[in-house]
């Protein structure tokens, strides 16, 4: 089984700052998963809702199973993320609250072979932090840069 599936989402990263974190596992199809071993999974539109009291992953593309006949699912659809009620009732007070969202940050395959989604309490940065940002990360390369020489 292959464990090294890492699916990382940058836009979260730059669009805002990560105030909190929780790992939740996802309800998914046998062929959904078999997708996501194969590394077909995209979560850069992906975003965290809440549906009746039950938190809701929406926008996250799964591609078809290559080898699924009739049985195979459908890219777009909404699955349950999976969360104790603690963390469910948290979230959901702190997620409405003005300016904070839920968003996935990465969907990975845990050891013992589930599919996983680390989603994060988050705020929206401003323009000015969006700048910020791409100044550090810019020092970052030039100096590693200068340090490999």
């Amino acid at each position: 089984m292959d464990q090294n599936i890492y699916i990382k989402n940058k836009k979260a990263y730059f669009e805002y700052h990560i105030l909190d974190k929780y790992v939740a596992g996802i309800q998914l199809l046998g062929t959904e998963i078999k997708s996501i071993r194969q590394g077909k999974a995209n979560i850069n539109d992906a975003f965290c809702t809440f549906i009746n009291e039950q938190l809701y992953v929406r926008n996250l593309h799964i591609s078809e199973y290559s080898f699924g006949s009739f049985y195979n699912h459908e890219a777009k659809r909404d699955r349950i993320l999976l969360l104790n009620k603690k963390e469910l009732k948290k979230l959901q007070t702190r997620g409405e609250e003005k300016g904070l969202t839920i968003v996935p940050l990465a969907l990975f395959i845990s050891e013992r072979g589930f599919a996983k989604l680390e989603i994060g309490l988050a705020q929206g940065k401003k323009t000015f932090d969006k700048r910020e940002t791409m100044k550090e990360r810019d020092s970052k390369i030039e100096l590693s840069r200068v340090l490999k020489q």
